[in-house]
């Protein structure tokens, strides 16, 4: 099985970010009142949206479909409580090109949807779990105590 890391630290600010992953590319997290960087809620529309677009893409460029323009919006609505949970997201396919074929369109979307995009059955699936762990380190004793 295929592992992805992600590490974020604090960059000084109230809630400022530096995230890395572990293909060693960065971005900056912050709240909407810091307003510096993306906010964490903001990555799953974005994740998803270049999951399938990478995935539709792909497919299209297969069925020599001549895409001369392309971009994915996704659009999710959050709980108005705590954990403000994604209850939808939509997502709206934009392409341009001349003589697109549109069952082509279709059939990339639902594959990219049922079969290929990670984010998509990540997101839907429902069998993700999510551990929690902590490591302590006393900067006056030096000492560390874990919960792994």
């Amino acid at each position: 099985m295929a592992r992805k890391t992600a590490t974020v630290a604090l960059e000084g600010g109230d809630l400022r970010f530096a995230g890395r992953t572990g293909s060693g590319h960065a971005l900056v997290l912050d709240n909407a009142a810091g307003g510096t960087g993306m906010q964490p809620a903001e990555l799953v529309p974005l994740a998803l949206a270049g999951c399938t677009a990478m995935d539709v893409i792909s497919i299209l460029r297969k069925k020599r479909q001549d895409v001369r323009r392309y971009e994915v919006e996704a659009q999710g609505t959050q709980q108005d409580e705590h954990p403000n949970a994604f209850t939808q997201i939509d997502v709206v396919h934009r392409i341009e090109g001349p003589g697109i074929d549109i069952e082509a369109v279709r059939r990339a979307i639902e594959l990219s949807a049922t079969k290929y995009c990670s984010v998509g059955a990540t997101l839907s699936s429902g069998l993700t779990e999510i551990h929690h762990a902590y490591v302590v380190r006393d900067l006056t004793t030096g000492t560390e105590q874990a919960d792994e």
